[in-house]
């Protein structure tokens, strides 16, 4: 159960009205709600990560699931399990980026890619700062413009679990 009661939207900023208007009704939505001015910058920031990229979808999949399981958070992973999915991420890739937070995935069945950006999320996750070669491997495959948009990315979920965790938020109950 939420650790604070969820904010009716029908009391919310037109801003936060608009920007949560063609999302569906999440519980992030009602608790971020409570902030205000901060919670236009973190929808905004949010829909320009997920809509807005130059990421492959799946590759931006990939790393927002494994933040979540490297953070422990149950709901992030939950929502963006689905997401993968219908972005077509396969189910073995995805259960073995949430299974082995102690060690990276297994390499077998991601592309290099994916791996660089797997390493890449597990160091800017655990050590804030990732090694050079780690950082040069995915110069080597992204461009600048995507470099900054997936480290934009880890920090951006790392920020979203610790929100849902903190506040406890609840997952949806299904429809």
């Amino acid at each position: 159960m939420a650790r604070i009661p969820y904010f009716d939207l029908n009391q919310a900023s037109p801003a936060i009205k608009d920007l949560v208007s063609s999302r569906p009704p999440l519980n992030i939505y009602r608790m971020v709600a409570h902030g205000g001015p901060t919670a236009e910058g973190f929808l905004t920031l949010g829909t320009a990560l997920l809509r807005k990229s130059e990421l492959n979808p799946q590759l931006r999949e990939l790393v927002i699931l494994r933040v979540g399981a490297l953070c422990g958070a149950a709901y992030e992973v939950f929502q963006h399990r689905r997401v993968a999915t219908h972005e077509g991420v396969s189910s073995e890739k995805i259960e073995a980026v949430l299974s082995r937070t102690d060690t990276e995935p297994d390499s077998e069945i991601f592309t290099r890619l994916e791996m660089d950006a797997l390493r890449y999320t597990d160091a800017v996750v655990r050590q804030v700062k990732a090694p050079v070669e780690l950082f040069r491997a995915l110069e080597d495959s992204l461009s600048h413009k995507q470099l900054v948009e997936i480290t934009t990315l880890i920090g951006f979920y790392m920020l979203v679990s610790r929100f849902l965790e903190n506040f406890e938020v609840d997952i949806e109950s299904p429809v």
